[in-house]
Formats: structure tokens, sequence, C-alpha cells
């Protein structure tokens, strides 16, 4: 029998979607998850735990999914094709899946060079969309890549990230497809400041019918200071910042800029919540945990409701 996550009980439901995002230390202290997962708890559907963001040594996103699911949390595991091989890609899925973690997202991963190993041997013998196609006939056929059946399948809900501002910008619906015929349940986008791009490419998304074929949770984040802003319009591929964005937190004094930032996210998700297909948020406050009760709350998102246990 199926086991649901709650996340996929939720979107099931057609019940606007949250979902936050918690970063694993770079140590083995378990309390950092816990602490996290404490102030998550009860605001999101589910929660992805990154795996190895930025390239940076970190603990396991399957180990800190067991121990923010001891804590109340609805588990989102990432796996990324950096790090592992289509060999080591399909234990882990076998492992997690038998760990009553039922939800996973699929990344290439950052690139090892921006990481605190730049030397380390990459190793991307799949690509996002192949590991998609992969964990979704292991699930629906029984099947390993190499086409062997297997006894009992992985029942995961299978999740894949999408940048709707990267260049060309034409060729973003398109590869959104790719992923949705792959198998891709749901989809979490890049970070939105540029609203009105984002409307646009969910109308190009539309055109194609793909919102009704995938579940596409819409990025957000707050901004902490006038130089994030900056950095992430200047420095940051893919992100796209208007110079409203950026006019907007200087225009408070510094000691509210960090307000302000959550306001700016607020107002984002109460826009976004309007554009037709767009089926849930994908909240990320990274090391700012703190901040995402006062955002679901101020958009209206409470009560979150609560499928299994």
């Amino acid at each position: 029998m199926k086991t649901k996550s709650n996340l996929e009980r939720v979107i099931e439901s057609k019940i606007f979607a949250v979902t936050g995002e918690l970063g694993p230390p770079q140590s083995a202290d378990p309390e950092v998850i816990r602490r996290k997962a404490k102030i998550l708890k009860g605001y999101v559907d589910a929660c992805n735990v990154t795996d190895g963001q930025t390239a940076v040594v970190r603990m396991a996103s399957w180990a800190a999914c067991l121990i923010a699911k001891e804590e109340g949390l609805d588990p989102i595991v990432q796996m990324t094709c950096r790090d592992r091989n289509r060999i080591a890609l399909q234990m882990d899925v076998l492992g997690i899946a038998a760990l009553g973690i039922n939800n996973m997202l699929c990344l290439t991963g950052d690139h090892q060079k921006f990481g605190n190993h730049p030397t380390a041997k990459g190793v991307y013998d799949l690509d996002s969309i192949q590991l998609v196609k992969m964990v979704k006939d292991m699930r629906d056929e029984k099947k390993f890549q190499c086409g062997e059946a297997m006894a009992v399948e992985p029942r995961l809900f299978i999740g894949a990230a999408e940048n709707p501002f990267a260049d060309p910008f034409e060729f973003r619906a398109p590869r959104l497809a790719k992923k949705v015929a792959a198998g891709a349940d749901f989809i979490q986008t890049q970070i939105v400041y540029n609203v009105d791009k984002f409307a646009e490419w969910m109308k190009m998304v539309r055109d194609k019918g793909l919102h009704e074929r995938v579940k596409i949770l819409a990025g957000v984040a707050p901004i902490k200071s006038v130089g994030a802003a900056r950095y992430m319009k200047t420095r940051v591929p893919g992100m796209d910042v208007p110079d409203g964005v950026v006019a907007r937190l200087q225009g408070v004094p510094k000691e509210q800029v960090s307000k302000e930032g959550i306001k700016l996210c607020i107002d984002i998700i109460n826009q976004v919540r309007e554009i037709e297909g767009v089926a849930g948020i994908h909240l990320m406050a990274i090391e700012w945990e703190e901040a995402v009760p006062e955002m679901i709350e101020a958009a209206g998102l409470l009560p979150r409701p609560k499928f299994v246990a």
C-alpha cells in the first residue's frame, strides 16, 4: 500500500501548500536540526533538508531528515547528482524510502568549485532530469536503471527545481516540460523577486498545460539587508532582483531593513497566490528560520493542515 507524505496529501487536497527549508550544520550536532525543526513545525507542510548546499560539507541530508522527522516535520530529502553515481543514487533512494522519508527533491547540485573542497571530483553521472526519470521508474515500474526488477519499490513523492529567470527565457517552460515528462510530481522554483516575469513564465507554463500535470511551488525568501539584495542582483547567476526591490530596502532606516525584507516577502507571497497554476510556496529562510512563523501568519496561511503523524 502506498505511503503518502503529508505534502502529497496537502497538494492532493488542493490546499495552497507551504514548504520550508532547513540547512544541516557543518558538524555532527543534532541539536541544530532539532532547534530549527521546532521553529518550523506547524508552519510548513514539509521541509527541504539541503544536500551539501553551496558544495560545502555538511551533515547528510537523509540523516538530518530523520532528526527532523523525529521532531514532527515531514522532510523532503534533497539528492544531488554532483556526489554520487547512479549506483549510489539508487542505493540512497532505497534507503530513504525504507526509513520512512517519502518526499525527494532531485537536483544537479552546486558545482564543487564553489565550495570548501574545490578540487573534489564531481560525479555528474546523471543530470537532474535523468535522476527524476530513474526514481519514477523505480517507484512506478519497480525497476532499477539497468532494467532489473526489485521486490519492494520506494514510494516517493518526486520533486524537482526550476529557474523561471535564467537565460534564454524562452527555453524555461520547455525545460520544465522535460522534467514533467520525466515524472516530477512537484516543482520548487528559484526565488521570485520579479513577480511580473514570474507571471509571464507561468503563462508559458499554462499555455503548455504543464500546471495541470505538475504542482508548482513558487520560491520566496526574505532579504536581510540592502547588501544582500545587491549581491543577489549582481553576483548570483539566475537571480532576477528588480531595481525596485533594492530601492524599497534602501528607502527605510538601516535598523528597519530586515523588517522591510520580511514585509517584501509577505507581499510577494500574496501576489504569487493570485497567479493561476501556482499550487503553493517554497519559503527559503536559511539561518533565518525565526522569521518563518511571522511570515506564514501574516500571509494568512494558518492553520496548516496535518494529514500524517
